[in-house]
């Protein structure tokens, strides 16, 4: 799976728009888009901006199981929201 792709996966899977996303980050929509697709790279930078308006980790995005990892963290996030 490309980084595109990874940024993608979590994104979905945290519920968030690549409008918030976008704007989070400084970027166009139309730009974020296109990073978001593949059809531009996305620096060092702009991947950290990525990975704090999505609230992980930028190493999440270099998980071999990436959908394994996010499971793991939703449900550790709920179990946080019913125990606090």
């Amino acid at each position: 799976m490309e980084l595109f792709e990874r940024i993608r996966v979590v994104r979905q899977s945290k519920g968030i728009t690549q409008t918030f996303v976008a704007t989070e980050t400084g970027l166009t929509i139309s730009n974020y888009n296109m990073k978001e697709n593949g059809k531009r790279t996305i620096s060092a930078n702009e991947l950290e901006l990525i990975a704090k308006a999505l609230g992980v980790p930028v190493g999440i995005f270099f998980e071999e199981n990436i959908h394994e990892k996010l499971n793991i963290e939703s449900t550790l996030s709920s179990t946080r929201k019913e125990v606090g």
